[in-house]
Formats: structure tokens, C-alpha cells, sequence
């Protein structure tokens, strides 16, 4: 029923990809050859073709992030420029283009509205991709998405080799006095006869000492180290700027962030920067008195020329004081497989799926693989890999492997998706205990694995996340990720890995009154990344020093606390020069309003696990995928139209 995770033959993946791009090849000059074509004939066999090849192409670039080593990336780097061709000369293929236009017109009346959206998703990325170009700019264009595609790889490898290549080594007993103990254990080994500490720039390990070290120095240290990785990637930014640049003037734009817009929600560039800027003048005085807060606090140590090195570690003092919130106190509740057992609970009772564990090969011994059940019958498959590893990108993220679908042949394809997360290691000796944070961390990255995983579109290409705008894409795993403070649903997993005592009623207070601690700072801190992202692609190629001039400019108007001038962030922003979010970091709080909307909705009904209410939002946008603009299946679920003020509500920004 399934497809095996299988790359024991990963060293031949280019060889074997030459061999499935000719055969994808063939099989559209034989659709192309077809004299009356259909939508049945043609686009869904189009599809398949397009299906076909993902599933294959998946594992071997997903393999490159979760189990890094000289031969993924050797794979990745001689598989990317044949892909990267295959999809350039595919989206220029005006045969295809005109084809499709051509079926549009003479079906336009018999067509579903499902399969009319896919001709309208697919003709408008053929003139995105160039198909109504003349062969020059055609070849210009695929010159540009090969060179862009390996500077993107080049980018995100250079941090993955930063972050792995840095250690702090720590013998002062009084510098990680601070540290809980279960970190502490993690960083502790043995040196000639000395016991040591050593933290990395690994997430895990940065954020203990970065939140709780006690030397003001290391902390420096290690944000600096952290912050100023990948020194190189400043001038790969400039060519990534470049060619962005050349790309859109030969489609016709006059910026990327235009062209970016061509696939979202907002309708222009002003939309997005007046939203953001609505964001951040709103948020902005109470971020600065969530500042002064922390500033105050630190001077009781002393410490008078407050820095970005001291914010986290005086912020969770101030926010232990406040809410009496200690980490190390709830990260015994919060063990790994108590929280998946009980959160699979939760999307039982709401959504009536059932996760059964399966004994499948993955590409690590950590991974869990389940298949989902819906009443009874076999719906989906979910792989989750959460613990981070030196040979592992950081971060997380779900990725789709399959896609929902009923072929040319009527049968019904179920769907898969990975989730991947850098939470806290296990050993033989120790279990992996999670933060509060990692928590909402999975319901975020299930959020997205859900609305892949639980489609029910018969049309592969507006099926699961694929055809759904990028900046509505976050909505359903942002939704998810408010159940993650409420009562109820962490009772069903909050329990202590040891005692199996459940998290008092007292604890899970403080956790929810915590919950909007220094959310203000939180939202300019995305106001920020996110003017900077689409000021960044509305500018034609910005330098180096230029593109840090925009980012000091932004961070004058909409940051409390000024950064050191040392601090390179851009170089490590990956969501926007290796990832999918360039023009379109915006999203995550543009989705955001989606989110906090629809999650009032269950707030209004005084009943948080509402299950009528969870089953209309399953069955409207979950399973709905792309089939339908977002902002529609929006107003079916809710009837109103998104209010940025119930973002600002939910956050505590407003009253």
C-alpha cells in the first residue's frame, strides 16, 4: 500500500534519475501527440507523470537534511542541476501551456470546480515560468533557476557546516551552575581526569546556555559564534539578489516581490507592507516596556549596557518571577513518547483519527513511523523524527513525500509526509524531555502534516498542501498550535515519565498566563524579518553592505533593542535564501489572523475540544487542501473576513 523509505541504492540516484527524467520525458511527447485532448486523456495523466517523479526525487533531497554526509550531498549536488533543468524546460514547454488553455476553453462547462482550479493553477505557472518567451529568454531562464537552485544548497550547507564546526568548552563549575541538570548531562564528558562542558551551536544545546548560562562572557560568546556563522553566505546573498532580479525583468515584473505575490493571498506589495506596518505600530510601545522590564531586571546584576546576549537569559528569570515558570521542573512532563501517545489522543477525540506505531525503515533509528486511521480504514502514513543530531539541519519542518489522489486507472493513492524536529536527544540512560515550546513545535509542524495528510481531492495537483498559497499555508499549523495551551488537551500527555503523576491543574496555569509572555517583542521581532524579506526582493540586487544598511533601517523603525553590529542574521536566514519564503516571510503572520480567527471560534463556543466545530474545520480545510482558495474555504468556515485584531486579542496585544 506504501512505498518503502528506502535509499540503501542512494549512491546511484543520479543515474537512476537520468533514467526516470527520460521516461517522464517520453510520456508527454505522447500526451502532446494525442490530436483530441482532454482533461481525462491529458491532465490527469499529466499529473501523474509530475507524481511520479516527486516520489522519487523526495527521499534522496530530504536525505541531504536529516542524515547529512559527503555522499548526500555529493547526490544532491550532481541530482539538482538535472532536476532544476527537467523543471525549467517543463515550465517552458508551450506545447503543454497552449494544450492546457485549449482544454480550459472547450471543457470549460463540464469541468468540476476542483479540476478547474488545477488548469487555472497550471496555465498561471506556465507564464510564471516562462512558456510565452521567446528561446533566448527561455535559456536565460534556465540558466538562472539552475545557478539559483545550487546557490541555495551552497547557502544552506555553509550553515550546516558553521554550526557543526563550533564548541565551547567549559571547565568553570560557576559558568553552568545555572544550566538544568538534564542539559547538563547532555554537555558533561571526561578530559584528563577534569570533568568538562561542551555546548554547541546545535538548537538544543545554543538555547540552554544562550537561556541559562551564568558567565555573561560565554554567553557573548556563543551569540556571536552563533550569529556571525557563515560569513561567506553575505556575498552568495548578493548573487542570489542578482539573479532573482534578472529572472523577474525577463517575466515581465519589475520586482521579485511582485512576482512573488503572483501565488499568494495579499493582492500587492502595499497590502503586504501597510499590514506589517500595522502589525508593528500597534505592537511597538508595549514591546518596548516588555524591554525596559528585562532591562530593569538585569540591572540588579549590574549589568547597565544590556545586549542581545542577555535577553534570553533575563528574560526566563523575569518570566519565573512573574509566572514562577521553571523549566526543568515541567520538562519531566513533557517526555517524548507520553507527549506523542497523548497528543494522538487529543486528534482522536477531535478529528477521529487513530495513529497506529508501524515497524518500518526510515533513515534513522529514532525515527517513528505511523499509519492513520480513519474510522477504521487505512487513510495516510506519518514518519517522525524529532531528536536533533549533528548530521541533521536545524529547525523543523513537515515535508510531503506522497500525495492524495484517485488516478487515470480510478485507483486511490494515500499520502505520506515526514515531520522533523531538533528536540532534546535520548540515550540508553536518558529520555528525551521536551520544553513547553517543543510541544507547540509539533502541534505546528502536525498542523501542516494534517492538512497534507488528510485530503480527500481526487486531483493530485490541488491536493494536501499542493496549490494552497503561500501565504496561507501556516494557517492550519499555526490553528493547531493554540490547542497546545489549553487544559484539557495537555492533561492528556503532561504526565511525569517517572511517577505518572499528571501536571497540577496550578502548573498548567502558569503556563497558560505565561503563554503571551513578551508577545510584543515576539511580533516586532517578526515585523522585522519580515519587511526586511520583502523590502530585501522589492529592491533590485542589493550589495552586501546595502542589504544591511535595509536591515539597520527597519530595525531603527520597528526593533526595542538594537543588535551589535556584529550580528549577521541575514546570513543565516535560510527561510528566505534556501527555503521557500522569499518575498514571503510576511506569510507567517499573514496567516496568523487566519489562524487566531478560526480559534476563537472555539473560544466563543466555551468548549475548547468542540468536536462538531473540529470536524467542520477538518472537513472544510483540511481536507479541502488547495482545491479552493484559501480565503473561500475561510469565509465558509467562519463567515467573516479575516480581523487582524483577533491576532492582536489572542497575543494580548489588545484588549
Amino acid at each position: 500500500m506504501f512505498q518503502e523509505f528506502n535509499l540503501d541504492n542512494l549512491e546511484n540516484s543520479k543515474e537512476l534519475l537520468e533514467i526516470r527524467l527520460q521516461d517522464a520525458k517520453a510520456k508527454i511527447e505522447e500526451l502532446l501527440k494525442i490530436e483530441n485532448k482532454t482533461y481525462k486523456n491529458f491532465v490527469q495523466i499529466y499529473q501523474e507523470v509530475g507524481e511520479d517523479l516527486n516520489e522519487f526525487i523526495t527521499p534522496i533531497f530530504h536525505i541531504d537534511s536529516v542524515k547529512n554526509s559527503e555522499l548526500s550531498q555529493k547526490v544532491y549536488e550532481e541530482c539538482l542541476p538535472l532536476i532544476s533543468l527537467y523543471e525549467t524546460e517543463l515550465g517552458q514547454n508551450d506545447n503543454i501551456y497552449r494544450a492546457l488553455k485549449d482544454i480550459q476553453f472547450n471543457e470549460k462547462t463540464s469541468l468540476n470546480d476542483i479540476q478547474k482550479k488545477v488548469l487555472e493553477n497550471e496555465i498561471k505557472d506556465f507564464k510564471l515560468s516562462g512558456s510565452h518567451l521567446n528561446d533566448d529568454d527561455k535559456n536565460k531562464l534556465k540558466d538562472l533557476n539552475l545557478k539559483l537552485s545550487q546557490l541555495s544548497q551552497e547557502f544552506s550547507q555553509n550553515i550546516l557546516n558553521a554550526t557543526n564546526e563550533y564548541e565551547l568548552i567549559i571547565e568553570d563549575e560557576d559558568a553552568v551552575k545555572e544550566i538544568p541538570k538534564s542539559d547538563l548531562d547532555e554537555s558533561k564528558f571526561e578530559e584528563d581526569g577534569k570533568v568538562k562542558y561542551k555546548f554547541t551551536l546545535q538548537m538544543p544545546s545554543y538555547i540552554s546556555y544562550i537561556t541559562y548560562g551564568t558567565s555573561r562572557k560565554y554567553r557573548e560568546e556563543m551569540y556571536k559564534a552563533y550569529c556571525t556563522r557563515a560569513p561567506q553566505n553575505g556575498k552568495l546573498i548578493e548573487e542570489i539578489l542578482k539573479l532573482k532580479d534578472e529572472k523577474v525583468k525577463i517575466l515581465g515584473f519589475s520586482s521579485y516581490s511582485q512576482y512573488s505575490l503572483e501565488q499568494k493571498m495579499a493582492r500587492s506589495e502595499e497590502e503586504v507592507v501597510s499590514f506589517l506596518e500595522e502589525l508593528g505600530s500597534k505592537a511597538k510601545d508595549k514591546s518596548v516596556q516588555e524591554l525596559d522590564e528585562v532591562k530593569e531586571l538585569a540591572k540588579k546584576d549590574g549589568v547597565l549596557d544590556f545586549a542581545s546576549f542577555d535577553m534570553a537569559y533575563y528574560s526566563e528569570k523575569l518570566k519565573k518571577e512573574k509566572y514562577d515558570i521553571d523549566e526543568e521542573y515541567y520538562r519531566p512532563y513533557f517526555e517524548q513518547d507520553s507527549v506523542l501517545n497523548g497528543f494522538f489522543d487529543f486528534l482522536n477525540k477531535i478529528f477521529d483519527i487513530e495513529f497506529k506505531k508501524v515497524d518500518e525503515k526510515a533513515w534513522d533509528d529514532k525515527v517513528k513511523v505511523y499509519d492513520i486511521y480513519e474510522k477504521d480504514v487505512l487513510s495516510s502514513r506519518i514518519y517522525i523524527d524529532l531528536e536533533a543530531r549533528k548530521d541533521k539541519r536545524g529547525g523543523a519542518w513537515m515535508n510531503n513525500w506522497h500525495t492524495h489522489y484517485v488516478d487515470s486507472k480510478n485507483k486511490t493513492h494515500l499520502p505520506t509526509a515526514y515531520i522533523v524536529c531538533n528536540f532534546p536527544s535520548s540515550s540508553d540512560s536518558s529520555k528525551s524531555l521536551f520544553r513547553h515550546n517543543d510541544v507547540v513545535t509539533l502541534f505546528h509542524e502536525m498542523g501542516h502534516a494534517l492538512h497534507h495528510l488528510l485530503s480527500k481531492v481526487p486531483e493530485a495537483y490541488v491536493s494536501g498542501i499542493a496549490g494552497v498559497t503561500w501565504d496561507t499555508v501556516e494557517f492550519p499549523s499555526q490553528f493547531l498550535e493554540y490547542f497546545a495551551y489549553d487544559k484539557d488537551v495537555l492533561k492528556l500527555f503532561a504526565k511525569h515519565y517517572e511517577t505518572k503523576e499528571v501536571l497540577s491543574d496550578i502548573a498548567i496555569e502558569r503556563i497558560i498566563k505565561a503563554k503571551n509572555f513578551q508577545s510584543s517583542l515576539a511580533t516586532m521581532r517578526q515585523v522585522e524579518f519580515a519587511l526586511f524579506d520583502f523590502k530585501l526582493y522589492q529592491n533590485a540586487g542589493l550589495n552586501e553592505n546595502e542589504t544591511q544598511d535595509l536591515l539597520d533601517g527597519i530595525r531603527k523603525r520597528f526593533s526595542a533593542l538594537t543588535p551589535p553590529s556584529y550580528n549577521k542574521f541575514q546570513n543565516g536566514f535560510s527561510h528566505i535564501f534556501s527555503g521557500g519564503y522569499a518575498a514571503g516571510y510576511y506569510s507567517y503572520k499573514w496567516a496568523e489572523v487566519l489562524s487566531a480567527d478560526a480559534f476563537y471560534m472555539f473560544i466563543d463556543s466555551k468548549n475548547i475540544l468542540n468536536k462538531e466545530l473540529a470536524l467542520k474545520y477538518k472537513n472544510i480545510v483540511l481536507e479541502r487542501g488547495g482545491s479552493k482558495d484559501m480565503e473561500d474555504l475561510f469565509y465558509e468556515l467562519t463567515k467573516n473576513k479575516p480581523n487582524i485584531d483577533s491576532l492582536l486579542k489572542i497575543d494580548g496585544i489588545i484588549s
